[in-house]
Order: C-alpha cells, then sequence, then structure tokens
C-alpha cells in the first residue's frame, strides 16, 4: 500500500477498536490510538508475512510487547486476513480467543503471548538471534510502550542485540509519554530515549509516529546495527477529548462518546 492507502486503512482501524471497545466494555484504547498507525504500515507495507501461512519459516516476526492494546493488534491482523473480520465482535466475550492480551496458541499471526511488560523485547532478540544461527533471512519488529522500557529486562536485552550485532531487529518505541495513572514524566522519566539507545550501541531514528511517511521510511530502513525508531506519538490520537489524557489509558467511552469519537474518526474517510 501507499501512504494514502495507508492513512485510509488506519483510520479504518481506529473505527473498529473504538466500537469494539465501546461493546466490549472494557480496553485500553489510548495507547491502541497511538499505537495504529505503526501497525497499519508494518502489516500493509514492511511486514513480509502470509496470512494463509501463519507459520511460514520465511516470515518477519512482530511482538507486540505492550500486550494491553491486543484489541489493535487482532483488527490489523483481520484486515489483513489472518481471521475473520466478524470475530473481532467477540472480543473480551466468555470463551472468546480474543483475550485482553494475545496469545499465540490461539490466534493466528501472534507470535508470542505478551502482557507482562518488559517481555516482549527480549522473545524479539532471541527470534533475531535464531534467524542470524540459522541463516535465515527475516527481520524481527517489536513494539513497546514507553513507560514499558522502565523495565531492566528491556535494557537487558538491548545490551545483547548490540552484543550479537543484531542488524535484522527494529525496536520501535510508542512515545506517547503517558502510561497507566500517570504521565511518564512523573513516574519514572526515560527520555529522551536517543541517547541511551546510541550509548547501548543502537542505532536510533526519531520521528512523528503518527504520520505515515514517516513511519514507513523508518521501518523500511535497515542498517548495520539493532534499529530502535523512537515514535513520538499522541494517546488517543485521533480523538479529540482523549487525545494527551492520562485517564484514557483504560477508560471506556460512554454512548455520547462514543458517537463523539465515531464522528470525528469518520470525518476524515
Amino acid at each position: 500500500m501507499q501512504t494514502q492507502e495507508l492513512e485510509r486503512m488506519a483510520r479504518q482501524i481506529r473505527r473498529r477498536d473504538l466500537q469494539a471497545v465501546f461493546e466490549a466494555g472494557a480496553g485500553h484504547i489510548g495507547g491502541e490510538m497511538s499505537a495504529i498507525d505503526i501497525l497499519t504500515a508494518l502489516y500493509f507495507r514492511v511486514l513480509r508475512i502470509y496470512p494463509d501461512q501463519p507459520k511460514h519459516p520465511g516470515r518477519d516476526r512482530f511482538v507486540l510487547s505492550k500486550g494491553h492494546t491486543a484489541c489493535a493488534l487482532y483488527i490489523t491482523l483481520a484486515k489483513r486476513g489472518f481471521l475473520p473480520e466478524d470475530e473481532i465482535s467477540t472480543f473480551l466475550k466468555p470463551g472468546s480467543r480474543l483475550n485482553g492480551h494475545p496469545n499465540c496458541n490461539k490466534v493466528p499471526g501472534v507470535e508470542t503471548n505478551t502482557g507482562p511488560l518488559g517481555h516482549g523485547l527480549p522473545v524479539a532478540v532471541g527470534m533475531a538471534k535464531a534467524a542470524k544461527l540459522s541463516g535465515a533471512d527475516y527481520r524481527t519488529f517489536v513494539m513497546t510502550g514507553d513507560g514499558e522500557m522502565q523495565e531492566g529486562s528491556n535494557w537487558e536485552a538491548i545490551m545483547a542485540a548490540a552484543q550479537f550485532g543484531l542488524d535484522n531487529l527494529t525496536l520501535v518505541v510508542d512515545h506517547n509519554r503517558f502510561q497507566q495513572g500517570a504521565a511518564l514524566a512523573d513516574t519514572n522519566d526515560i527520555a529522551p530515549l536517543r541517547p541511551k539507545l546510541e550509548a547501548f550501541g543502537w542505532e536510533v531514528t526519531e520521528i512523528n509516529g503518527n504520520a505515515m511517511a514517516e513511519v514507513v521510511t523508518a521501518l523500511e530502513y535497515r542498517g548495520a546495527r539493532p534499529h530502535c525508531v523512537v515514535a513520538h506519538t499522541n494517546k488517543g490520537h485521533g480523538i479529540s477529548f482523549m487525545q494527551d489524557r492520562v485517564d484514557w489509558h483504560h477508560k471506556v467511552p460512554n454512548k455520547e462518546q462514543y458517537e463523539i469519537a465515531l464522528a470525528e474518526l469518520s470525518e476524515a474517510l
């Protein structure tokens, strides 16, 4: 897909995400809205994937380390053909395989179970290292939240990736400046991220993570070292009353708010 098509798809995913969270009465809509442009670019432009063969050995790997934003991943996977789109209506319902955190044993296209923060990047480092050991040419991508980067396990993984020369690994940090309950700056402010990653031996690109053209260019880059994309995003992006509001980490819109958000997301379609 080209940039305009990707932007249109991202808006469709945002609308479906809003509907799914509203109908389920639960979810993590703020961090989903900030990450959807990145997910869209990955699945509809960057990743080498095979929806009819989810475990194809030559596929690129993507790990959603911020697993609480699973609903956005499910919708993206459905749009890409990994599961039926009408299954999204079962999100969080009893017996559904679309749980609040992604499960690789149940959902095709999910590479590993995530939820406890700080686990996805270490797993992704293992995937990238496995490719090096086996001579495979697949790439591994992983998305973390910026609050999640406070976890020490991530920095151990970052050191390992540099040590092993994993030029087939791309880390995307969804830097929306908010985590559960507070702003990043008021919790354990690890910003700025760029000099820290560079000090650990990584290449770093900083972008507007809600500008599709910048997202695509950064994700398609491949250098000689592990690559980190610091994606400056807005929590609740695309919905005026949600944007940059910490309470929308896992708040659910009421009927009136839902209608307002739906209208705002429909304006550009």
